[in-house]
């Protein structure tokens, strides 16, 4: 690394603190902004964008341009992420700082610095409050990091972005893979407008042009004829967890992998943090890990064998369809979903629960048919998935090395 210059994030960039929400007071007319839970790691969750009032006159202060680095004061201070133009017109809230850098520093450098300084807690001795943490405007001034020169900053800035950008487009890819298979479920097995392959039929959806439907009493509703009723346990070997003795934990490594329960989950693969020398109840290597607490239904996949505590069940197919298992579990997670809008909260399934959901359960063909298209579609989720914890390690191995100077950018 070049020689480097101690500086002060408020010498080399500009910062802000967004606007206060105050309904009665605000005037001007409505534009989006960010809150402090829109701003990940590295990210913005843009799901759930809300709009105040902002003057003409606001604009400059409280608006976002390419390149500004938006950072949390609250909840989790020092939390931040690069704006790129996501949405035109962004604002702030106040829970929220815009820096701004100045020329010759690197905002994608400076991102990943603060993000290194998080991790090695570097970052906590600015924060304020004995209980509840800030990282307030004047104490984001006072940090301090070492700088290279411009021209390294950018290369550092780049190899580590660029990580970063391989890894969202997998995930970008992989949700279009689990949309597509999730779609098809729900034409085939819910709509019940699968190809219908009849001579009258010919191909058309099956409920659509006219299939025969047969009225199923334990279900209550309609069915595809020559389709049948079956609980979970029937088609699923399933597993309830079973938490080992507290002693047996430990994060060295020693003894048996261990998830506790949906903290340990990650998009697709949970992230391993625990181990027990006393396993209990077991998962399979690709055996579906549920929670059964709450948030009920949220999904993972075992990528090796592990020990499952008491958060979870671990669940594969009967007949090999795991394709067509999973996504019975994402309908089922839907109608989770749904009843706890309703007010109905699920604060755990138990196994009786859990062994009695019912479903539609298709002829064997159709079956096959599905888990042919599914297991292709999963299969390239895997590959991805499995990509983005090498790419992940890469970069988190990296990013200290970088910033020290024990590696560097040729």
């Amino acid at each position: 690394m070049s020689s480097v210059a101690r500086r002060k994030l408020g010498d080399i960039a500009d910062s802000c603190l967004g606007k206060m929400l105050d309904k009665e007071k605000n005037k001007g007319a409505f534009h989006p902004y960010l809150a402090n839970y829109n701003v990940r790691w590295g990210e913005f969750d843009l799901t759930n964008v809300q709009e105040m009032k902002f003057e003409d006159h606001e604009h400059e202060r409280y608006g976002l341009e390419y390149g500004d680095l938006v950072i949390c004061e609250g909840g989790e201070p020092g939390r931040c992420a690069v704006w790129r133009d996501n949405v035109p017109d962004m604002k702030i809230q106040k829970a929220l700082h815009r820096l701004r850098v100045k020329s010759g520093f690197s905002y994608d450098f400076l991102y990943y610095r603060i993000l290194l300084a998080n991790r090695t807690s570097e970052l906590q001795k600015y924060f304020i409050g004995s209980t509840i943490k800030h990282l307030t405007g004047v104490s984001l001034k006072q940090v301090e990091f070492d700088f290279p020169c411009h021209e390294e900053q950018v290369s550092i800035g780049t190899v580590l972005r660029s990580l970063d950008q391989k890894i969202e487009l997998n995930n970008r890819i992989n949700a279009e893979l689990e949309a597509m298979a999730k779609t098809l479920y729900d034409y085939w097995f819910v709509q019940f407008d699968f190809p219908n392959d009849s001579p009258q039929g010919q191909g058309k959806p099956y409920k659509t042009s006219g299939g025969k439907m047969v009225y199923n009493p334990t279900l209550k509703r309609e069915i595809p004829e020559g389709w049948s009723d079956k609980t979970l346990s029937e088609i699923a070997n399933i597993t309830m967890g079973q938490s080992p003795e507290g002693s047996s934990y430990n994060d060295e490594g020693v003894g048996t992998i261990f998830y506790q329960g949906s903290t340990d989950f990650g998009w697709l693969f949970p992230t391993t943090r625990q181990y027990t020398t006393a396993p209990s109840r077991m998962a399979k290597k690709g055996d579906i890990l549920l929670s059964v607490r709450a948030p009920v239904g949220d999904m993972n996949i075992a990528n090796t064998d592990c020990c499952i505590g008491r958060g979870l069940a671990a669940l594969n197919s009967k007949t090999g369809s795991d394709g067509f298992l999973f996504y019975v579990m994402k309908y089922f997670k839907q109608i989770f979903d749904r009843r706890n809008s309703e007010g109905t909260t699920f604060g755990s399934i138990t196994k009786n629960d859990l062994h009695s959901l019912t479903l539609a359960y298709p002829t064997s063909d159709l079956l096959k048919k599905y888990d042919e298209i599914v297991t292709n579609y999963n299969k390239m989720i895997f590959e991805r998935s499995l990509e983005n914890r090498e790419l992940i390690a890469l970069r988190d191995w990296l990013l200290p090395m970088l910033m020290n100077g024990q590696v560097t950018v040729e």
